[in-house]
């Protein structure tokens, strides 16, 4: 009788860490299957164009006629952890000529634009998009001729 019962015993406490490694497992593989917590936020998509329709840009190209009065930066941003704001820092034949912030709001994707007069300036022109901190996330690059 007594064998018997420490037989259930050393059953009982197998059966239990078995138990807790199945879960323990399990709670590991759920854990690392959810990179999208830990992902930053990226910019998905930046494109230069003569303007944005139904919140997608158009016109876009790499170079513009000197004839076009603005062109537009037009933003994708993804894995956005909280509210935040970018920076758009537009420069011209390497000379920094303007920067404007606009906000990112939490979530999976959020999409905005900013624009700028070019005066008829020709030349090689960058557009920088920074994060909140001043970390460079994305450049663009186009010409006007």
């Amino acid at each position: 009788m007594k064998n018997r019962g420490v037989v259930m015993m050393v059953l009982a406490v197998s059966g239990l860490m078995m138990w807790g490694m199945v879960l323990s497992t399990f709670g590991q593989a759920r854990t690392e299957g959810t990179p999208k917590e830990a992902a930053a936020l990226a910019i998905a998509r930046a494109v230069v164009g003569t303007g944005v329709e139904n919140s997608e840009p158009a016109g876009a190209a790499e170079t513009f006629p000197a004839s076009t009065e603005k062109v537009y930066c037009f933003i994708e941003a993804t894995n956005i952890p909280k509210d935040t704001e970018v920076t758009f820092v537009w420069s011209q034949g390497g000379k920094e000529l303007s920067t404007f912030n606009l906000p990112l709001k939490m979530g999976s994707r959020w999409r905005t634009f900013a624009y700028k007069n070019l005066n008829g300036m020709k030349g090689d022109w960058k557009v920088e998009i920074k994060d909140a901190e001043g970390k460079l996330l994305k450049d663009i690059t186009f010409k006007v001729e």
